[in-house]
């Protein structure tokens, strides 16, 4: 973790384990546009590199075959459009240009409103703004384009952005009350739910906004109605402000209160009532959250907190219209400085990843995985308890205690100066979340890097030829004697499936618990040896004895192999067969004995610690699922983890150290030292 001060004009200074370092602020500002750029460049990219039968289908579906909108088709024709009336209206002058500039100049349009919305959302915020507030506006913009809503609107040809950023200007810059009514009022005219914003407008002394606001809506809706009378028939009656158009209602893609609860399996009237009661209860505890954090100064927050409410209620909400919920991010809760993160991590993670990245993919968790972004709209609306600018620790969080930065053992190995090392317990919430994430993408490159079969052969045979002229080819033996020993066979079996992920996150759980000082060092040295792993895997995709033909190895784990098939079965198509150089079993389980061997009290744990490596290496060789080089790979990729550990941040010792003057300065920052720290 870094403290960031600004001591001058234009410059941001980090203090770290070296001593305050300096940076100016206008690089890290042209870092943060230059980076805000590429994103948006990268999204029009991919926008363009779809198949044109694939490209922008919300505007395709009620387009014309020529690029043209014939007056006479329905806009709900093919199902596939979802605006409002008003807004193909309003598209329709639009539809003459040819499809592909349509669609071009659509996606440019797009991206200049979420940069618009990006620089309005960071002027938005409490005032008195510091100097880094110049930064946040290219962080928005990053955020936003980043952001699952964003990238299903570029891809769909959606108007979602709009709606929120004609919110945003009306609640928060425009200053006369009926320009900002009439802004307002478009966009409810474009999105019905925005009309839960009047409420609060009502409720701050806003009234002549809301009654501009409503003869806006009013008028539209009015306009929508004489020009196409059969397509607002079709949406408001037919329909029931468009439930039933795009996807089905219980679909992953809606996730509003309305969707959680049919696919719950909920249907006709009950579903309706508790639908309707619900509901209810989520407006009569959000909107009064909204009015009083509105009249605190967050007014932003507000009409997040508004939005939130709007997400949960409203019939249908799709992917591309939940901007609302990473708007919710600027809201403060927490007293610590380390508490301060969960939040923003919690809904940055929800809106830019895909669920499975989130949770496990088990039964048990696809309630929450299915609602995962409903959850966190519900919980910014309802539960969250966001903190008041009256609060003392609004601006001013616990901070957080770091122990005496420990100088390095050698003069010629430099320490970064932005990483301190912490010594009271992590957020639980914050770590459980980024492991999981760090797991998933680990999961991901490791499918990623999977090599062709051929050259991940031709691997095995190099490995093979090696071992040989060194005299440690021992695999086939070990394999055909564990073969005849049945419980020897089932032993390793269930050691190699079982253990490989129960061990490590038993021993990161015991330090979490025990000494929290020290299990940053180890989570972080298992992070650095998985990372250096996943590159092994990339540029050396090699078979594994029971995968390379001819060779004559039993696979005792996951049964007989049909090497006459492409990829081997059904195993081949869930995971990289091909990741064995290095072995991350063994790397991990030794990863587990020295952490052990180095902190546990009872000399018996030690003993425990240094048998699991030798164990595992024995089952990972004796199942035909590893060859030795494999577990020496392993060993280097522990031993660079390690070594990156302490070329970051020191020795891993505290023994006789102190927490930071600096952090310890209050009551809260000394209880939790005290129960911190422990002896290593």
């Amino acid at each position: 973790m870094t403290d960031v001060e600004h001591n001058r004009p234009g410059r941001m200074a980090v203090q770290g384990a070296g001593g305050a370092v300096r940076v100016p602020l206008g690089a890290v500002r042209a870092v943060l546009w230059l980076l805000a750029t590429a994103l948006a460049v990268r999204q029009l990219v991919a926008v363009e590199l779809q198949p044109p039968a694939e490209r922008l289908p919300g505007l395709v579906s009620w387009l014309g075959p020529d690029g043209v909108l014939p007056l006479r088709d329905s806009l709900y024709a093919t199902g596939r459009f979802t605006g409002t009336p008003f807004a193909g209206l309003v598209l329709r002058p639009l539809a003459g240009a040819a499809e592909h500039a349509f669609g071009l100049a659509w996606t440019f349009g797009t991206l200049l409103l979420v940069v618009l919305l990006g620089v309005v959302a960071a002027r938005t915020l409490p005032q008195p703004a510091q100097r880094r507030t110049t930064l946040l506006a290219p962080v928005a913009i990053c955020l936003l384009m980043l952001s699952l809503p964003v990238r299903h609107s570029l891809h769909l040809g959606q108007t979602s952005v709009l709606p929120v950023l004609l919110v945003l200007l009306g609640c928060c810059t425009v200053r006369g009350a009926r320009t900002a009514g009439v802004l307002i009022g478009l966009a409810a005219a474009l999105a019905p739910a925005v009309l839960l914003f009047t409420p609060l407008l009502w409720c701050i002394g806003r009234r002549r906004t809301v009654l501009s606001c409503a003869g806006t809506f009013a008028t539209g809706t009015a306009l929508a109605w004489a020009a196409l009378p059969g397509d607002s028939w079709t949406y408001w009656a037919h329909h029931i402000t468009g439930v039933g158009l795009g996807a089905a209602p219980d679909s992953l893609g809606n996730q509003s209160l309305h969707g959680a609860l049919l696919r719950c399996g909920l249907t006709g009237t009950p579903e309706l009532a508790l639908y309707f009661g619900l509901g209810a209860a989520v407006a009569a505890v959000g909107l009064p959250r909204a009015v009083r954090y509105a009249r605190d100064g967050q007014l932003l927050l507000a009409v997040a907190v508004t939005g939130c409410v709007a997400v949960v209620v409203s019939p249908t909400t799709w992917q591309h219209q939940l901007l609302w919920v990473l708007l919710a991010v600027t809201g403060r809760a927490g007293r610590r400085a380390a508490d301060r993160l969960v939040w923003p991590t919690v809904v940055v993670l929800v809106m830019t990843l895909p669920p499975a990245a989130l949770l496990p993919n088990q039964s048990v968790m696809y309630p929450l995985r299915d609602n995962a972004v409903l959850l966190t709209a519900l919980a910014a609306a309802c539960a969250v308890p966001f903190l008041s600018t009256a609060s003392p620790y609004f601006r001013a969080p616990v901070p957080t205690a770091y122990v005496t930065p420990a100088a390095g053992r050698r003069r010629r190995v430099p320490l970064l100066p932005f990483w301190r090392r912490v010594l009271t317990r992590p957020n639980l919430v914050l770590e459980l979340l980024l492991i999981r994430v760090f797991y998933a993408a680990y999961g991901y490159v490791r499918i990623a890097a999977e090599g062709d079969r051929s050259t991940a052969e031709r691997h095995g045979g190099q490995v093979h030829h090696v071992e040989q002229a060194l005299g440690i080819d021992v695999e086939h033996w070990a394999n055909h004697t564990m073969v005849h020993l049945s419980w020897l066979r089932d032993l390793f079996d269930y050691y190699y499936e079982s253990l490989h992920f129960i061990v490590p996150i038993a021993v990161l759980g015991v330090l979490y618990v025990r000494r929290p000082a020290d299990f940053r060092w180890a989570r972080s040295t298992l992070g650095f040896t998985t990372a250096l792993a996943l590159l092994g895997f990339w540029l050396y995709p090699l078979a594994p004895p029971r995968l390379v033909p001819d060779l004559g190895f039993v696979d005792t784990v996951h049964g007989v192999q049909d090497f006459s098939k492409p990829y081997y079965g059904l195993l081949t198509s869930l995971t990289n067969q091909y990741a064995a150089m290095p072995s991350l079993h063994f790397g991990w389980a030794l990863w587990c004995g020295i952490v052990i061997v180095l902190l546990a009290p009872r000399r018996w744990m030690k003993v425990l610690g240094v048998l699991h490596p030798v164990i595992t290496v024995c089952a990972i060789v004796a199942t035909g699922n590893h060859w030795v080089l494999d577990a020496v790979g392993g060993a280097f990729v522990v031993a660079a983890g390690f070594g990156l550990a302490y070329l970051l941040a020191g020795p891993r010792s505290v023994e006789g150290t102190r927490p930071d003057t600096v952090s310890a300065s209050t009551p809260e920052i000394a209880a939790a030292a005290s129960s911190g720290v422990q002896s290593p």
